[in-house]
């Protein structure tokens, strides 16, 4: 096992173990917003999000005895706000559109999104990226977004890595047509 690596809210997070309710607060205030916005990337819905980040950050505090500092906690509760996200989009059912042939995009050039990146401003992109598939958005999100690469991805949603890769590319050319559309 690795040396601990020191975190810099390891006296919050020990406080936190001994069940003192303020500092779980200050531990939450200060991870909320990151973690909700994971949430709120995966879900693409706000009160499914709150819902999700209120489960995942109590599922943390149950845990927390558990953690023991080889991460640092920002990635430990990544992780499980990650995998909260996932699970429900799973039991909601939400299809990821699953295919393994990446012939398709061989020809095409994934530096055109790049090229025309000046031309378009966030807004637009968030609004392209919102109206993406969930199964394309879970995966954009967490490999551009989260930078998870696609052997974790693969691992995390049950997929093979050759199909998170060909869901990403999916994602990139549905955002492009989304993009030239609004």
């Amino acid at each position: 096992m690795s040396a601990a690596i020191i975190d810099l809210h390891q006296e919050l997070i020990e406080r936190c173990k001994e069940g003192n309710s303020r500092a779980q607060e200050q531990l939450y205030h200060q991870y909320a917003k990151g973690m909700f916005n994971i949430c709120r990337r995966i879900t693409n819905n706000q009160a499914e999000a709150e819902d999700i980040l209120q489960e995942a950050f109590s599922d943390a505090f149950y845990r927390l005895n558990s953690f023991r500092f080889e991460s640092t906690f920002g990635a430990w509760l990544k992780r499980i706000v990650v995998n909260h996200s996932i699970n429900h989009l799973k039991k909601k059912r939400a299809g990821l559109v699953l295919m393994d042939d990446l012939s398709m995009f061989e020809s095409r050039h994934d530096d055109k999104l790049e090229e025309d990146n000046a031309a378009f401003n966030v807004k637009r992109i968030m609004r392209a990226f919102e109206k993406l598939p969930d199964g394309y958005r879970v995966i954009f999100s967490l490999y551009l977004l989260e930078g998870y690469d696609h052997t974790e991805i693969a691992e995390i949603l049950g997929i093979s890595e050759s199909t998170s890769k060909s869901q990403f590319l999916r994602a990139k050319q549905k955002i492009r047509d989304i993009l030239n559309v609004i």
